[in-house]
């Protein structure tokens, strides 16, 4: 399957003419683009040739919560179907394993197969921490030295990309609950990216715990302070429901799941298991939300009936 491309929409121009009291209508000469060869008429069976292929616009795709009770398959069906959509990358908001408090055979056997999951895609996969990936102060040691960084960013073109930690430290706790926070050494760290990165045309953050909904306590008020007035969207996970909060001229979503623990109700309560893919455009992030019942492989017949088969065998085996 191609890549999902953003249609832009360029209005086509008419010319209005008073003609004895009718109206005719003109259209500019079509132009055609340099990398497209194409029989070109007095008229020609197409609206236009503007095509979607503006160079700084890419794609990418989103991945939500994994475990807090995670349903086996579900993950490892949705790293084919990002294959099969080829992204140009794919980025997470945490929650990747069921997690422990401690290191041990039992936490190093959920990496491996997490690892042994996101290591099949076919484009780079950016890893964020959630609560369950360090639930506890003994965690960051074990974080760090499979992954280096809990935070960290990139830029790519022009797009500022920042991954921060929502778990730092993971055992901040306010009146019972733990909402997440973000340390001063982290807030710090992005002042500094923020202020290298200020030309920037369009700031995406990705967190686990969508911390405008806490307030000031996490220290998100602090992280908006820096952020000020630059365009950004902001993606974060953990509830397990998609929400969109408008916070002025920004958005900020808390996605649903990509195989976690889920009711799976439908879209009506933002319950359901999707991925989902962005594309970068001149005027900002255009998001679809892919329900991954709802992509399938180039034979959709065969897919089914293979499906149908496993169903039958596993009906068979648990007689």
């Amino acid at each position: 399957m191609k890549s999902v491309r953003n249609r832009r929409r360029a209005a086509v121009a008419f010319t209005l003419t008073l003609l004895g009291g009718a109206i005719a209508f003109s259209r500019p000469a079509t132009v055609v683009p340099p990398e497209l060869a194409i029989q070109l008429d007095a008229k020609n069976p197409w609206t236009n040739l503007n095509l979607a292929n503006q160079p700084n616009n890419f794609q990418f795709a989103i991945v939500s919560d994994r475990t807090g009770g995670h349903r086996p398959g579900i993950f490892e069906s949705a790293v084919g179907k990002l294959n099969l959509l080829q992204p140009e990358f794919v980025m997470s908001v945490g929650d990747l394993i069921e997690g422990k408090s401690k290191p041990g055979p039992e936490l190093e056997s959920q990496w491996q197969e997490f690892d042994d999951s996101v290591h099949r895609l076919e484009m780079p996969f950016f890893y964020v921490p959630g609560n369950h990936d360090i639930p506890a102060d003994s965690m960051i040691s074990d974080w760090k030295q499979r992954f280096g960084r809990s935070y960290y960013h990139f830029v790519y073109h022009n797009v500022l990309f920042m991954m921060l930690n929502s778990e730092d430290p993971p055992s901040y706790t306010i009146a019972g609950k733990k909402p997440g926070r973000m340390s001063d050494e982290q807030l710090a760290w992005a002042k500094q990216v923020l202020s290298e990165n200020d030309k920037v045309r369009w700031t995406i953050l990705f967190i686990h715990k969508p911390m405008w909904q806490y307030g000031p306590l996490t220290n998100w008020d602090s992280m908006e302070r820096l952020l000020g007035d630059r365009p950004r969207t902001v993606f974060a996970g953990h509830h397990h429901r998609y929400v969109v909060n408008k916070m002025g001229p920004h958005t900020y979503y808390a996605l649903a799941t990509t195989g976690g623990a889920s009711k799976l109700l439908g879209p009506a309560e933002g319950s359901f298991d999707h991925v989902t893919w962005v594309t970068m455009t001149p005027q900002g992030p255009r998001l679809a939300n892919l329900m991954l019942d709802g992509i399938w492989t180039d034979d959709p017949v065969g897919e089914a009936l293979g499906k149908a088969e496993t169903s039958k065998a596993k009906a068979e085996k648990a007689k």
